[in-house]
């Protein structure tokens, strides 16, 4: 999982992040972060794909952690293909079964945060119903502080 999440950002983020903070960032150490996750949700909220008995994507989803959300309101927190797969499907499959396990869940809104300028992402989110609403925050992504952007859709 390190792996995916290291490769699929380096691709995605290049000319976006500082390309210094993106070659450093290290599979041991992102392994570690999804390894304390898991201990800690117990996998509750993470899907992941594998093709040949490797990961090569995952998604991660719960409860929506922005300040002042309803009850209801469920979060896509992360989904990360390796950039290998690209183009094969993976992140449309991850992005539906993260959004129907959150619909089983009883979440009857959902929302994500993703970087402006990463178009193959907003494609995808607008592709399966997702809508930019408009709103946009800075934040810290591992040490980089970034724009975000915010996209929703409702759970009927």
């Amino acid at each position: 999982m390190g792996r995916v999440v290291v490769r699929a950002w380096q691709a995605a983020y290049r000319s976006i992040m500082p390309d210094e903070y993106l070659d450093g960032l290290s599979a041991e150490d992102r392994a570690s972060l999804w390894r304390q996750q898991i201990q800690t949700a117990g996998g509750d909220g993470l899907l992941v794909i594998d093709v040949d008995g490797e990961v090569a994507g995952l998604a991660a989803f719960g409860p929506c952690q922005d300040d002042g959300a309803a009850g209801d309101d469920g979060q896509l927190y992360a989904i990360n293909v390796d950039p290998a797969h690209w183009g094969q499907g993976l992140g449309r499959a991850l992005l539906r079964a993260a959004t129907a396990d959150l619909a089983r869940q009883g979440f009857q809104h959902l929302v994500l945060w993703v970087v402006p300028d990463n178009q193959r992402a907003r494609g995808l989110y607008e592709s399966e119903g997702w809508t930019f609403d408009d709103v946009s925050r800075d934040e810290e992504m591992f040490g980089v502080a970034v724009t975000v952007v915010r996209y929703s859709r409702p759970l009927a």
